[in-house]
């Protein structure tokens, strides 16, 4: 099922830097006369907001298969209910995670197979995938040097070990070479107007192929 709308999702490692990428391009697209709806996974509705605070924040341990299903669970009511109508609307959507994360940390991470987290992120968003998607890759060692320096509480993924975030890079890394002309892979480690001129570059081209996201006013 195609839409007017243009669907571009950031990915890549816990302190990789999506958050001020998703910022800065949204800031662009406005300026572009452009209606943006930006959103994450988990947390981008009500009820994924009570999503994140099990699968990130609540206490005691949750089995890798549950873990996936509440991931499941949480995108096919976000897609359903804010990005499947916001791309029908003609608008942009950013979003921070979406199934590329699933497949790298329920997989890849917590040593699920991969094809079967694929396959039940697609099923859950009826089989929507991004229009780019846009991998920050940061070494896991440098991420967290960064997460040290901006955080005092960390979230269940945050708090694994190296190598739990080795594999995660790794996985992320993998999809991308297998989906190329979906993925944009950047390093994450050079200046952040460096990455958003760039991320810029790729997407402005996009936007003529969707034209009915322009603001007419």
């Amino acid at each position: 099922m195609t839409s007017p709308g243009l669907f571009i999702t950031l990915e890549g490692g816990d302190g990789s830097g999506k958050s001020t990428q998703a910022a800065l391009l949204e800031a662009w697209l406005v300026g572009e006369h452009r209606t943006v709806v930006r959103t994450r996974e988990p947390g981008g509705t009500d009820f994924g907001t009570e999503v994140r605070e099990i699968v990130l924040h609540s206490r005691g341990d949750i089995s890798p298969r549950a873990e996936a299903l509440l991931y499941a669970a949480d995108r096919a009511h976000h897609i359903s209910t804010k990005v499947r109508p916001a791309l029908d609307r003609g608008d942009v959507v950013i979003q921070d995670r979406y199934l590329d994360s699933s497949v790298a940390y329920q997989g890849a991470g917590r040593v699920l197979d991969s094809a079967e987290i694929r396959r039940l992120s697609l099923w859950a968003a009826e089989g929507l995938l991004p229009d780019l998607t846009i991998l920050l890759d940061l070494d896991e060692t440098e991420a967290r040097r960064r997460l040290d320096g901006a955080r005092t509480r960390f979230d269940r993924l945050e708090n694994e070990k190296s190598e739990f975030h080795a594999r995660v890079r790794a996985a992320f890394l993998d999809l991308a070479a297998k989906e190329p002309d979906r993925f944009l892979v950047l390093d994450a480690s050079l200046p952040a107007e460096t990455l958003a001129a760039r991320i810029r570059g790729v997407v402005e081209p996009l936007l003529s192929r969707h034209p009915a996201g322009t603001d007419a006013s």
